[in-house]
Order: C-alpha cells, then structure tokens, then sequence
C-alpha cells in the first residue's frame, strides 16, 4: 500500500469543504492519510478518538458528502479518485470488496452509491494507477472474465430503459417537496432529512413529510435549513426548535415580577439593618 497520499485543490478549496470547521477538516486529512489504495478506512471512530475529534464533525462529513459510511462500520473517501492516482505496481487492492461492490464512480471521478451512474466496479479491475499515455483516463479495460457484446447491449438497454422510467415517474414525495419550496438548497437539505431517517431504520411516509414540513413553517423563523441540520446531525427522528449555543433550548424573559401564591396575606415588614446588627452580635456593643 502506499505511503503518500495526495489532496485536490479543486475540493480542499471548495465552499463547502472551507465552510466546515477546522475540526471537521482536521478529521477529513487524517481520514484521508489512513485509507487504503481505494479509500476505504477500516476505523474512523478510532481515529476520530485519536485527534480528539467528535461524533459531530463525523456527521458533518458525512452530511456535506465528503465520506460514504457503510452499515459495517467502513466509511469511503467519496472523492479519492480525485485526490490519488496510484501506479499498479504500487496498488494494493481493498479488502472491503463488498462495501466496494456497492460504489459506482461518476465521470468526474468521485464515488456514488447510485448504482445506475457512473461506471461499475465489476468492470474496473484495471483502471487503478497512472494513465500510460495509451489510454485516457476515463477508459475502461474489462476484467479476467470477459463479458460478451450481448450481455453489455443488454445491460445498457435496460439502464436506459430505467432512465426513461425514472424520468416519467415522480414519487409522491418529489411532489410535496417541490411543492413546498422553489430552493433547490432546501430541497437537498429535505432529501437529507429523508435518508437520515432511512438509515436510522424509521423510513417516513407521505403523511409523515407533510407533518414535518407543516411543523416546519411554524418551527423556522426564517432558519429551515438550520433546523434540518440540527434534526440530521443528531438523528433525530422530528425536528425541533433550534438551541442556543449552550445547549438550551431559547427562552423568552418576562420583566413582569412573578405572582406570589399566597394572596390573601400581607406580607411582613422587617428592617434588614437591626437584624444585620443582631446577626453580627453589634447590638450588644452599644
């Protein structure tokens, strides 16, 4: 495996990347460092332990799609392809060879686990390592096993017989959404929403979403994305209103003395500098 790991500066000085925390980007490198030739990383809770980092910057990561987690505890550096070209006589292939079989990459380069973008890796045992000069680096070799001309035609008709049917097809929750805000932002941020609550194993429903965005008019205040955020990075099943920096929920003060629970009795009249003087033995002095 190798030693030296590299960094784009197409995502190192991206907005999103600069508009996390230093702690959130601390996390990334050292994420980054330890993965191996195909970007997976093994522990990222042990590591995020090791530079004193939280669950938060984890999430954070993960909510900005910086790293694709895995049920198994495995996460994936989404834009690896894009940060390290390894030569083949250098690369040492991941032994997370399911979690692989799930990732397709876009033509950018980066990782998706939208297997209907993207090229499969069942068809890219080769195309790790530096291009030779003979190929470009979008070329895609087969693997040991080659696959006939019928079963690739077949495979890509049905892909674009999916395409086509996705394209007419809208769920009934593409609807409310679009429905609901012209923000293609906001739309992103509910569409995260959504996935938090399907990994969390509580899908929602139609009903559900329309509940949610109802409540969340009256919640907002003018802050919906926050609001979201705040329900996405601690999984939370609703969303709430926002806190404050400590922690606490935002409380409206009254400058109104509260009533006292006794009406009906007058209170006592005491003259707080005699009893200081008897408290403090100086009436005994005179």
């Amino acid at each position: 495996m190798a030693e030296r790991r590299m960094f784009a500066k197409t995502i190192i000085d991206s907005d999103a990347f600069l508009d996390m925390s230093l702690s959130t980007q601390a996390l990334y490198f050292h994420l980054s460092m330890r993965a191996d030739d195909d970007g997976f990383v093994n522990n990222p809770k042990k590591i995020q332990r090791m530079i004193g980092s939280g669950d938060d910057e984890l999430k954070m990561l993960v909510l900005k799609k910086f790293i694709i987690p895995f049920e198994s505890g495995v996460c994936v550096i989404k834009h690896w392809r894009i940060h390290n070209y390894i030569r083949n006589d250098r690369y040492k292939e991941t032994v997370y060879k399911d979690e692989k079989s799930m990732l397709g990459m876009k033509e950018n380069g980066s990782y998706t686990l939208e297997n209907n973008f993207g090229i499969p890796f069942a068809n890219q045992s080769d195309t790790i390592g530096i291009p030779d000069g003979h190929r470009l680096d979008t070329q895609v070799r087969l693997g040991k096993e080659r696959i006939g001309k019928d079963s690739i035609e077949l495979v890509e008709s049905r892909l674009d017989e999916d395409k086509i049917e996705n394209k007419k097809k809208k769920s009934e929750f593409d609807l409310l959404i679009e429905n609901y805000t012209d923000d293609l932002d906001l739309r992103n941020t509910i569409y995260e929403f959504i996935k938090m609550r399907k990994a969390i194993k509580s899908p929602m429903t139609s009903n559900a979403l329309k509940l949610m965005l109802s409540r969340l008019d009256k919640l907002s205040n003018g802050k919906k994305f926050k609001i979201l955020e705040q329900s996405i990075m601690n999984s939370w099943k609703s969303i709430y209103e926002l806190k404050n920096e400590n922690g606490q929920k935002k409380v409206q003060y009254s400058n109104e003395k509260p009533k006292l629970r006794f009406n009906n009795f007058k209170g006592r009249d005491y003259d707080y500098d005699d009893l200081e003087k008897k408290l403090l033995g100086w009436d005994q002095e005179d």
